[in-house]
């Protein structure tokens, strides 16, 4: 498999997890957020990535969540499932349920923890993805596992020949390191990274790249118009979108993916209370943002930017 073998580009939300007050799994409230990214013209969603706490999920619980994930989107918009876990066999067995789901492909970083060597995290995604035929996104992920990949070279190139592997999501938060794997790989699998700005811009029209897949996605309103202007070659549009969307997750996240006012999945399900989306709850060991000047804070972000008057809807 290559990039060829899938359509995968735009923009991705990360989503979040609804969970109940009481901390069970919001199945309705799932559903609704589904329903609304697809009302959003998202390209793809990701689901049981980092945003979507899977760390706090039973694995009868992330099955579940990938199952709803595929009937409500089956066929509208690709759905990648996250099987992050500590060792092969974990990961294995949940990408075999995504398979049997029927989603459109799984990803995973390196093991948490762990601190894997290149050759260890060679071998982890050969044994991985190469345990269905789904295509397989590996995910470039430091600030959660402490280990960049894109910091040994050429890793990211034998990682990008393995047979299943389509897609590299970057999350480094280097920025130029992004745009190395940009360079080695983005001819043979797809690229997603930060992009929505003008050097994103800029990097799209004459690198290469394919999108991004991004925490929760506040900034659909913004961002999927802005992937549309790209793919129809309209650079002025694209600028006018990505100068919205900076006036948005610049005031809510930093260059090293940390958040502003909070941890980031705890600030962005208040950010999306605020909107009244269906983000639901956390789980312990996050808590949810309480102090009354740091939702005022949010919340005045999320209108100055004018989402707040957008909703999320297109």
């Amino acid at each position: 498999m290559d990039r060829d073998d899938v359509s995968w580009r735009g923009y991705w939300p990360a989503a979040p997890t609804p969970f109940t007050e009481d901390g069970a799994l919001d199945e309705q409230a799932w559903r609704a957020l589904l329903r609304l990214y697809a009302a959003q013209g998202v390209h793809g969603v990701l689901v049981n990535g980092s945003t979507g706490e899977w760390f706090s999920q039973t694995p009868a619980e992330r099955r579940r969540v990938a199952e709803i994930a595929v009937a409500e989107l089956s066929g509208r918009i690709p759905v990648v499932v996250g099987v992050t876990a500590y060792t092969p066999g974990e990961a294995i067995e949940l990408a075999r349920h995504a398979a049997e789901a029927g989603a459109d492909g799984v990803l995973a970083t390196p093991p948490p923890y762990v601190h894997p060597g290149p050759e260890e995290i060679l071998a982890f995604f050969r044994e991985v993805s190469s345990a269905t035929d789904l295509p397989f996104m590996v995910y470039n992920w430091p600030r959660g596992v402490s280990v960049d990949i894109s910091a040994h070279p050429g890793l990211m190139r034998r990682l990008a020949d393995l047979d299943h592997v389509v897609a590299i999501k970057d999350s480094t938060g280097d920025w130029l390191r992004m745009l190395g794997t940009v360079e080695a790989v983005s001819d043979q699998v797809r690229v997603f990274g930060s992009f929505v700005h003008r050097r994103g811009l800029a990097v799209l029209m004459e690198l290469g790249g394919d999108g991004n897949i991004d925490g929760g996605g506040l900034g659909a309103p913004f961002a999927v118009p802005y992937y549309d202007a790209v793919a129809a070659g309209n650079a002025k549009a694209a600028r006018g979108w990505a100068d919205r969307y900076a006036g948005l997750s610049t005031r809510l996240i930093n260059p090293d993916y940390s958040g502003v006012y909070g941890t980031p999945i705890a600030q962005l399900k208040a950010a999306m209370a605020i909107l009244g989306q269906p983000g639901g709850h956390l789980r312990p060991p996050l808590l949810p943002i309480g102090d009354t000047a740091t939702l005022d804070a949010i919340g005045a972000v999320l209108r100055e930017s004018g989402l707040a008057e957008a909703r999320g809807e297109r």
